[in-house]
């Protein structure tokens, strides 16, 4: 490995809780839930390498679907990691394997999705940070 290059370890895990963000923008993503969630996928796709004010990128970027939209598929930039029950659930088991590894962070406004992530060592960005995209 070269000077230039960064250990997989060292890349921070941006995890998004995507019913959460999907469902934080009225715009009718209710009549096509997994199409909503693709595209979120396709935006998330940019911050893999440019990251997110304040969260600066290389990052590896899992988007954690449920629901209608747990089939929907990862693309190169963005893992999509499937639900089969709750999705907060799901969030924290994906937390917990990474924290203490390296550095994780979690889009949500879900409260309590908020603490349990926090309690874990995770830092929460609200679904606000990814407006721009």
């Amino acid at each position: 490995m070269s000077d230039s290059e960064i250990h997989p370890a060292q890349i921070p895990l941006l995890v998004v809780d995507a019913a959460n963000v999907v469902g934080s923008r009225p715009d009718g993503w209710w009549r096509d839930r997994k199409g909503a969630n693709e595209r979120l996928r396709d935006r998330l796709g940019s911050v893999a390498a440019a990251g997110l004010p304040g969260i600066p990128g290389p990052l590896e970027v899992n988007l954690v679907v449920e629901g209608q939209a747990r089939d929907v598929r990862s693309i190169t930039t963005v893992t999509a990691v499937a639900s089969p029950h709750s999705g907060d659930d799901r969030i924290v088991e994906v937390v917990a394997h990474h924290v203490g590894q390296r550095e994780v962070f979690v889009v949500t406004a879900d409260r309590e999705l908020r603490g349990r992530v926090t309690d874990l060592g995770a830092r929460v960005v609200g679904p606000s940070a990814l407006s721009h995209l």
